[in-house]
């Protein structure tokens, strides 16, 4: 198995749990994975929704919380702690720098060009990774730093159209699929080879999207990554952080049960099936009462529902008025487990998987 190195962070498995808002990876989930050798992520979307006083101090409470769920992930694991956060967001830039004073290992930035290299605190050195949907928009960020500062993000994350949540496709894109996780990887190790001579580094392709077993797993690292990234796989452990009813519907989820549906911040989103996602597949609407603009693209006064209320209502049990995004292989869950039986799983997947593939090729 390939080792992935993040800028001199090395785990002992390629495997980043990827950071699941809202209130669904948080410092429960992250150290139990990271305490197994992987990278355990905190998602930082909407994460002050947990706090007494968000609705008048939203703001506060995200910075408030994510401080917090980073210290307790810390106290519970002394292995590779990272943080997610979505460039979408209207405190992006707070929540930024919260996770580099707290100076965690690794932010994953998605949901926009990451260009602005952070300034960094005395004695930080975590490690940046953008997420992209395209060979072409990585091409884009690393040309802009390399330009700019004189320097490229540690790593890469390619996530396909196969992921759950917002996806960085468009529906029809979604709907007919027409680049397969592996061209998308392949496309992406092209385009960082020659970052990687001009700097005189590795710069590793973490694959995303659709990712759930070690089978899908062993596929990625053939076509040249060097992780994966797994979100709707840890859902079901007894370490998530979401209530028991959350995971209970990935467990009687079928194929059929995960669709597609239009977000109300501009992108489509993958989750699954509810009497909530129902009413609004049908074009009801539910009275918007917003605190603050959490998400820079939504017009929360146009908007049909408000989607961090509906993710934040899931999170806590109450899928009569939410729903859960998951991933196109979500509803292959049949059991919850801890997260050390889920990567002991994964990498018995992972071995069955190299083994066949060992023997089809002796009888070639």
């Amino acid at each position: 198995m390939k080792r992935l190195n993040i800028g001199g962070l090395i785990p002992r498995l390629p495997i980043i749990q990827g950071g699941m808002g809202i209130a669904v990876s948080l410092s429960g989930l992250a150290s139990a994975v990271a305490n197994e050798g992987g990278f355990g992520v905190i998602s930082a979307v909407g994460i002050g929704m947990l706090e007494p006083n968000y609705r008048r101090k939203f703001r506060e409470s995200n910075k408030i919380s994510l401080r917090k769920e980073i210290r307790k992930a810390r106290e519970k694991s002394d292995g590779v702690i990272g943080v997610n956060i979505m460039m979408a967001i209207s405190d992006f830039d707070d929540l930024l720098n919260i996770a580099l004073e707290e100076k965690v290992d690794v932010v994953f930035i998605g949901a926009g060009l990451f260009l602005k290299r952070p300034e960094m605190p005395e004695g930080c050195t975590t490690k940046f990774v953008p997420k992209v949907s395209s060979a072409r928009a990585a091409r884009v960020i690393f040309n802009y730093w390399a330009d700019k500062y004189n320097w490229v993000p540690d790593a890469i994350v390619i996530e396909g159209p196969m992921a759950g949540g917002h996806v960085g496709f468009k529906k029809n894109e979604l709907l007919n699929v027409q680049k397969p996780l592996h061209q998308l990887i392949e496309e992406t190790v092209e385009v960082m080879k020659p970052f990687e001579e001009r700097f005189n580094i590795e710069i590793p392709v973490i694959a995303a999207g659709g990712v759930y077993s070690g089978n899908d797993m062993y596929e990625a690292l053939e076509a040249g990554a060097s992780a994966v990234k797994m979100g709707s796989r840890f859902v079901t452990t007894t370490e998530c952080d979401v209530s028991d009813a959350f995971k209970q519907n990935y467990l009687k989820a079928t194929s059929e049960d995960i669709v597609l549906i239009d977000s109300p911040v501009g992108l489509p989103g993958r989750v699954i099936t509810s009497s909530f996602v129902k009413k609004i597949q049908a074009g009801e609407t539910m009275p918007v009462n917003c605190p603050w603009k959490c998400l820079k693209t939504c017009d929360y006064k146009k908007a049909p529902f408000c989607i961090a209320s509906a993710l934040f209502n899931a999170a806590q049990g109450n899928l009569d008025e939410g729903f859960s995004f998951a991933g196109s292989k979500a509803y292959l869950a049949d059991r919850i487990m801890s997260v050390k039986e889920t990567i002991s799983q994964i990498m018995q997947e992972y071995a069955e998987a190299k083994y066949l593939a060992k023997l089809k090729l002796k009888s070639v």
